[in-house]
């Protein structure tokens, strides 16, 4: 993605979606406001108390972008950072009838030891549909849900779905005018990525074109930030956090054994990965290699056994042991909803 001066033509000058997360730490306070397929969410019958918070289950394992090239910054979070136990959803993920559909949408997660913002995968229940692709980008654009503390959109209230069409494995998403509306290049990039990587949850989709209000731009906003003949995922590895879990999502069903998946750009691509509980003891921990690593993003995929006498908010941590004292760095933490095992 890329931007120019001031209109939306001329020559462009390159802009990295790295710039959205160095931005976004001052912008996630204004904002605020809204994810793919994954599967139906168990629900227990009761919430415990001092737990994190709301997500999905299960989700296709990604695959790293064949394209992307190596993050120009990546995020990071101060070591040991965590969240409080008060952050994330009040209420346990509910069970997905058989006249539901489960997709999900991507937002913005502020790091609460103040580094930076990053995507995270968040899922919504909604009626079954087979156009789950407009029931994503629907679910998008109504911004954050009350149980999803903490997280913020870029993506401006009011904007509206017009319609999606997809041709090939491009899809073509037309918005109201309102979706550039207010913010700078790095609300734009920000935007621009929810509705990429919404969009290209499904694996019939591997990129997008956008239109507003009917009309094909190759821009948007004021600093014309450049959309061209489309965006895919690989368009925005710079958005992400160096490990980047895409399954379970944000406050997602984790039954025992879990399987956790995502993408990861650190060091000879290993990192550590724990499931805490409620209090926040450790249940289990595992090294994780990435396909790709030090310099380029690689996928991933665990399965994590763990044991609970009874069903409560627990969190997924994952980090990155430094080179040097093996201090954990780049930590980042899900609440996910635990339950016992069979």
């Amino acid at each position: 993605m890329r931007t120019h001066s001031s209109t939306r033509h001329g020559n462009p000058s390159s802009v990295c979606l790295a710039a959205v997360i160095a931005a976004i730490v001052g912008l996630v306070a204004a904002c605020s406001g809204s994810v793919g397929v994954a599967g139906p969410v168990p629900t227990p019958p009761a919430t415990p108390a001092g737990s994190v918070g709301p997500g999905d289950g299960t989700s296709p394992e990604p695959t790293a972008p064949a394209s992307a090239s190596p993050a120009t910054a990546t995020p990071s979070a101060s070591p040991g950072a965590s969240p409080a136990a008060s952050a994330g959803p009040t209420t346990a993920p509910s069970t997905s009838p058989a006249a539901t559909t489960t997709v999900r949408v991507y937002l913005f997660q502020p790091d609460p030891a103040g580094g930076d913002a990053h995507l995270v995968p968040v899922s919504r229940t909604v009626p079954a549909t087979r156009a789950v692709a407009t029931a994503a980008v629907r679910e998008l654009l109504a911004g954050p849900a009350s149980e999803e503390h903490g997280l913020v959109t870029m993506i401006p209230s009011g904007s509206k779905l017009l319609g999606i069409t997809i041709d090939g494995s491009v899809a073509t998403v037309d918005l109201t005018g309102t979706f550039e509306s207010g913010g700078g290049s790095a609300s734009m990039l920000g935007r621009l990525a929810q509705l990429v990587y919404t969009a290209t949850q499904f694996p019939t989709v591997d990129a997008v074109r956008l239109r507003l209000d009917g009309q094909p731009v190759e821009s948007i906003g004021g600093e014309g930030v450049i959309v061209g003949a489309g965006l895919g995922r690989a368009d925005g590895t710079d958005g992400l956090p160096p490990i980047f879990v895409d399954g379970p999502a944000w406050g997602g069903a984790f039954p025992s054994p879990g399987r956790v998946s995502g993408l990861a750009n650190v060091f000879e691509a290993q990192f550590q990965l724990q499931v805490l509980d409620g209090n926040r003891r450790v249940l289990a921990e595992a090294p994780v290699t990435a396909s790709c690593g030090t310099g380029c993003w690689g996928s991933f995929g665990v399965t994590v056994p763990y044991s609970v006498a009874i069903a409560q908010w627990g969190t997924l941590r994952v980090f990155d042991p430094s080179a040097k004292d093996g201090t954990p760095i780049d930590v980042r933490e899900y609440p996910v909803w635990l339950t016992p095992a069979g």
